[in-house]
């Protein structure tokens, strides 16, 4: 569910969404694909009827149509076209005209900062693409090709003191099966430190911890896990940040190593989000 919400009202020279600012923690971005889309001028909010709200020129023109406009008496008409499909809408109408069709939109299309407002459910229910939602990120998530497409934007974590935690552990040495601070296999340094800071109670081995927690992610966040491999996961590690992960290795114990290093770069396999 959205969690806040915007008044869209009329003014004297046009009919105008009047949207208030969200903070920037409740911000909702938009994708197209792998790509977010980029609002110069307004930004997505969400109304009073809980609807999600969009900049239609920046939308429509990521989906590849091509988008014109005039100003008819107090309104502003936008056309656009891509291929076969002809549409045309009108601020202060609740319709837009699909190939000569008129579709009705349950909701006003306004504008406000320069920009004209639709739902985005439009893009749905009338232009037939899948939008999911992510809410852990609040990234609404436009699949127009008509494939499933991850986040390409992560909120950062909360920092919650983990990396802090681990790195008080640098040097402790590495132990097989070792679960604490007397000495640290890999996965029993991350489990440690995650039961500790978080109360989580992550699976005994990186095989497992890769196989069964988390989200995969395409580049990692500081808290990420990073995974390794020579035949098979091998090795867990958190990452830091700069390219730098924590975890325990046979040969120098708990450690601060470089993904990009020779030796780590290339065995490793991903990063998971917890």
């Amino acid at each position: 569910m959205f969690v806040f919400s915007c008044a869209f009202v009329s003014c004297a020279l046009f009919s105008v969404v009047h949207a208030h600012a969200a903070a920037p923690e409740e911000s909702v971005k938009i994708q197209v694909n792998d790509k977010i889309v980029l609002f110069p001028e307004g930004q997505p909010v969400v109304d009073g009827s809980s609807q999600l709200q969009v900049p239609f020129r920046p939308l429509m023109e990521s989906l590849g149509y091509q988008i014109g406009w005039s100003q008819e008496g107090r309104e502003i008409k936008v056309t656009m076209k891509k291929d076969d499909q002809t549409l045309a809408l009108k601020t202060g109408d609740s319709f837009v005209v699909l190939n000569g069709k008129q579709v009705n939109l349950n909701s006003m299309i306004g504008m406000a900062q320069g920009s004209v407002y639709i739902p985005l459910r439009f893009v749905s229910e009338t232009l037939g693409s899948k939008v999911q939602w992510d809410d852990d990120n609040r990234i609404a998530i436009v699949d127009a090709d008509g494939k499933y497409h991850a986040p390409a934007w992560y909120k950062p974590k909360q920092q919650d003191g983990v990396l802090e935690f681990a790195q008080g552990y640098l040097g402790v040495p590495y132990a097989w099966g070792g679960t604490t601070p007397d000495g640290f296999d890999c996965s029993g340094f991350v489990r440690y430190v995650f039961n500790q800071k978080r109360g989580m109670d992550l699976p005994r081995t990186s095989t497992e911890m890769y196989d069964s927690v988390g989200v995969a992610v395409a580049s990692p966040k500081p808290g990420d896990l990073v995974f390794f491999s020579k035949s098979g996961t091998s090795h867990v590690g958190i990452y830091l940040g700069n390219g730098q992960f924590i975890s325990a290795t046979t040969s120098h114990g708990v450690h601060i190593d470089s993904l990009s290093s020779s030796y780590w770069g290339s065995r490793y396999i991903g990063a998971k989000s917890l």
